[in-house]
């Protein structure tokens, strides 16, 4: 019983980390790859670097996305460097 009352703080201490910064981590970790997995042709992002641009089609393995940012000039950007989805003018963080 004394044992458990000492270690009884650091129990404490790691609940309150645990719930405060780890869980809702994992949570917006679920939220964004939800996000990128539900891209399609014609979605508008935002990259990591902050290039925006439309999406025009997909490369073979789908890692790749093949984004037009000008009339007439398209980049490939993978995938996972997609931080933003673009939708009725707000960004939704993904």
């Amino acid at each position: 019983m004394d044992a458990l009352v000492q270690f009884f703080p650091f129990i404490l201490i790691f609940a309150l980390f645990y719930f405060l910064i780890i869980r809702p981590q994992q949570q917006r970790e679920k939220k964004h790859k939800r996000m990128l997995e539900g891209l399609k042709k014609g979605d508008i992002i935002v990259t990591q670097g902050g290039l925006i641009g439309r999406i025009e089609g997909f490369a073979e393995d789908g890692k790749v996305l093949i984004v037009r940012v000008a009339e007439g000039v398209k980049v490939e950007v993978l995938r996972s460097s997609v931080s933003f989805l673009k939708k009725a003018g707000e960004l939704v963080e993904g």
